[in-house]
């Protein structure tokens, strides 16, 4: 799969946040393909997936897609414990 991309952006990071993204790189794969699956939108909606096997309340999965479509307004955002 390649990413279709209109524009790129080169950005710094530590050796220890390289050695981390390299270490979930598969082959083939592109840094930008790791850091969305691993920290894309599509996380949680697996999340989702998951819980419904485990047979949550509906109640319990509304607030969890709740919660999830919250930080998906802004993803820099630490959730309030």
């Amino acid at each position: 799969m390649h990413d279709q991309c209109m524009a790129v952006k080169t950005i710094t990071i530590d050796m220890d946040a390289y050695k981390t993204l390299a270490r979930l790189k598969r082959e083939g794969q592109s840094f930008s393909q790791v850091i969305k699956e691993h920290l894309g939108p599509r996380r949680g909606r697996d999340l989702q997936r998951v819980l419904r096997t485990i047979s949550l309340s509906e109640e319990a999965l509304d607030a969890v897609e709740g919660e999830v479509e919250r930080r998906g307004e802004s993803l820099a955002r630490v959730p309030e414990l």
